[in-house]
């Protein structure tokens, strides 16, 4: 009886170690096949959204190729290394893109690239990703509403300290009634996504295509 059990259970294992080896191999196929399409398709649709807030007159070069390292940074809202995109014309750095992160929003983190001019002024905001509540959260999107906008040319010489909250705080920023907090994050951290790049603004602005790492903002 034990014998029995025992080479049931044996030939148990060999089918499920079988499977596993034919699943593995099967993700490892289909990701060998399909990930230049991914990659491609993710670096189009990065594309789409850079072109959106870097005008095509302020750079000459392959921007989504021009990249460099960044640190986590407190001011950038990130935990893990992201990448600067740099726009250049006629070889001088005019403009950069940076990943930031708003960490509080109404539903957790909002996603956001900004692109921000060599002078310090805002090309623009986009919203990558975000989780906030349909209806309320939607005029974050610039598919959805104009509200985003909003950020185009600001900078920090051109708006006071006490102007970047939401009108319900004191500052300068239009909200929604009953949806305060997801543009209240937002403002915050393109406000902190300035004063980084006033601090690092030689390495981001940097003559060479790949600089070091920017240090990190504690």
């Amino acid at each position: 009886m034990r014998r029995s059990m025992a080479k049931a259970s044996f030939h148990t294992a060999l089918n499920l170690l079988f499977f596993a080896v034919i699943g593995t191999a099967m993700l490892a196929l289909t990701y060998h096949l399909t990930h230049d399409t991914i990659a491609k398709s993710e670096e189009n649709e990065k594309l789409k959204l850079v072109s959106q807030i870097v005008p095509a007159t302020s750079y000459d070069n392959d921007i989504i190729k021009d990249t460099a390292p960044l640190a986590a940074d407190t001011l950038l809202g990130t935990q893990t290394d992201t990448m600067i995109y740099r726009g250049r014309l006629q070889g001088e750095s005019s403009i950069v893109v940076l990943q930031i992160i708003a960490p509080d929003g109404y539903s957790g983190r909002i996603d956001m690239i900004v692109a921000v001019h060599r002078d310090g002024r805002l090309g623009g905001v986009r919203v990558v990703t975000h989780k906030e509540t349909p209806g309320l959260g939607d005029y974050i999107e610039i598919a959805k509403s104009n509200w985003i906008t909003a950020f185009n040319d600001l900078s920090l010489a051109a708006r006071k300290e006490s102007d970047w909250k939401v009108r319900k705080d004191g500052g300068q920023f239009d909200h929604v009634a009953g949806a305060t907090v997801t543009p209240r994050a937002i403002v915050k951290a393109v406000h902190k996504a300035l004063q980084y790049v006033e601090l690092h603004r030689d390495t981001l602005f940097a003559a060479k295509a790949n600089t070091p790492q920017a240090k990190e903002t504690k």
